[in-house]
């Protein structure tokens, strides 16, 4: 792919885990997380372009290096986080507490490989499946929904509810973990044609604040969100519960979350004392605004308490 884009000197973004790869780069930046964007934008001097490989963290990182040179990227995803689908990104430091973000990103091409994804640990595979499925959820019902994204949704929301469990059981079943990264793509595309809620903006302050992972901290926040939604947007919340083969769709996302490990932000080290703050800062989050049903810091504090 890279050399159908015209892509001969690709900078990579890969952390130590990947060094084994024979991959086409002339350079690399290992340190994934990192805010040390002005380093890295040195250090990519003289490419014409950029190759991500791994998760949300290294390709969000890949995406700040591409809007801040604006070089093209290819991305290849070895989790299930869907970061791949858009232009914008957060910046975290290595101990994986938001230091900003942005967009203006160009992405130009996606690899899936899920032979990648088999060495992949069973929270990993939880947390970022769950991320993947937050997306189909939330682009049903967000502000930006369209038919696109719906036939994205409802397909990954499919996909994933009948791999997930498999890959947590199994994490070596190829055939699993492709039908899985197929739903996580589906999910990508989901979030890229409609956008986020309320679930993703309470999962980024949280998750921002504390370096908890994305994927787990949407694994907590969406059932609640879900029940939360059920006033203003019960048929879609109801044709995303069809997809996954659910009649309560937040008790069966619960469930996936539990046999993905988790069960409570505390059990995150996310102290009690400070869901107050992290409350009001979701609520300005573009993803809150996009929410069907409006959520007031205190409507939203509520939320974060059920799960803490």
């Amino acid at each position: 792919m890279l050399g159908e884009l015209g892509i001969e000197r690709a900078f990579l973004v890969a952390s130590q885990r990947w060094s084994h790869l024979d991959l086409p780069a002339t350079g690399r930046w290992s340190e994934v997380p990192t805010d040390r964007i002005a380093e890295v934008t040195a250090a990519a001097e003289g490419s014409d372009g950029l190759l991500a490989v791994g998760g949300g963290s290294a390709i969000d990182l890949a995406k700040a290096l591409s809007a801040a040179t604006g070089l093209a990227l290819v991305s290849v995803p070895t989790t299930y986080s869907g970061a791949e689908w858009t232009d914008f990104f957060g910046v975290r430091d290595n101990s994986r507490r938001m230091k900003g973000g942005g967009g203006g990103a160009r992405p130009a091409g996606i690899v899936y490989e899920p032979r990648l994804t088999l060495e992949l640990p069973r929270a990993q595979s939880g947390g970022t499946a769950l991320n993947a499925l937050a997306h189909c959820a939330e682009a049903l019902y967000v502000a930006g929904r369209n038919t696109t994204g719906d036939d994205h949704a409802l397909e990954g929301a499919r996909l994933i509810g009948e791999s997930l469990p498999a890959v947590l059981t199994d994490g070596k079943d190829l055939e699993a973990r492709t039908t899985l990264l197929q739903g996580a793509m589906h999910g990508g595309a989901a979030l890229a044609a409609a956008g986020l809620g309320l679930a993703h903006a309470m999962a980024q302050a949280v998750g921002g604040r504390h370096g908890i992972p994305h994927g787990a901290a949407n694994g907590l926040c969406l059932p609640p969100v879900l029940r939360f939604n059920e006033p203003v947007a019960a048929a879609e919340i109801a044709r995303f519960g069809q997809a996954l083969r659910a009649e309560d769709p937040a008790t069966r996302c619960e469930e996936l979350s539990r046999l993905s490990g988790y069960e409570l932000l505390r059990d995150l080290g996310v102290p009690g004392d400070e869901l107050r703050e992290v409350a009001e800062a979701t609520a300005v989050r573009a993803g809150a605004l996009a929410n069907p049903r409006p959520a007031s810091p205190a409507e939203i504090l509520e939320l974060f308490r059920s799960i803490w």
